[in-house]
């Protein structure tokens, strides 16, 4: 498994043939990626920072997108739900507009660092719905992962749960939405594979 440091995070991103602007924000952000998920753990056991480089891997090379700012959000989508405090750091190095649109794809209950309350997966929903099509973009990128990763989680019940929210909600989401762009159509095949390949687990 390759290490999740500063070279493999800018392997991941590509920025080469970027502008010399976007460029320097590619290794600002590789950067914070490190600081924000150094120390957080996935629900299988891994390094939190390796789901948003499978995220920017699934954006680069299964969903063709090539604009700097999409892969930036891709690869920090989930720093402000893994550590809200994070959001100064953030709209220091990056600017605000950044963090505000990070702040956008993160559920409240997350950035107000409380647990889950009724009502909330229905807030979430509608935000979700609302993102503009860059940022749904990266949350669908981010469900194709989380779909694929779901073997290795040892939580039955998440599984189980990720499948309906699949076939509830992002899925008609993905399809509603994928008439935006070449990429969101390739987001909705992509999902629509998945659930090809889960539904076995939904059966009774």
């Amino acid at each position: 498994m390759a290490p999740t440091d500063l070279p493999h995070i800018l392997t991941t991103l590509a920025p080469a043939a970027w502008s010399a602007r976007a460029s320097s924000r590619a290794r600002v952000a590789a950067g914070l990626a490190l600081t924000i998920y150094a120390g957080h753990t996935r629900d299988q056991g891994t390094p939190y920072l390796q789901h948003p480089l499978a995220v920017v891997a699934i954006l680069r090379h299964e969903l063709g997108v090539t604009q700097p700012e999409t892969l930036l959000l891709g690869l920090l989508h989930d720093a402000l739900e893994v550590d809200p405090s994070s959001e100064t750091l953030v709209t220091h190095h990056l600017g605000a507009p950044f963090a505000e649109r990070l702040r956008a794809m993160t559920p409240d209950h997350r950035l107000e660092q409380r647990p889950k309350a009724p009502g909330d997966e229905t807030r979430w929903r509608t935000k979700t719905a609302a993102l503009p099509a860059e940022e749904l973009l990266v949350r669908l990128a981010d469900r194709i992962h989380n779909l694929r990763d779901l073997a290795a989680s040892p939580n039955h019940e998440r599984r189980r749960k990720f499948v309906r929210n699949l076939t509830d909600f992002h899925l008609p989401l993905a399809y509603a939405a994928r008439h935006l762009s070449p990429h969101l159509e390739a987001a909705h095949t992509l999902l629509n594979a998945e659930y090809v390949h889960h539904q076995q687990e939904v059966r009774p």
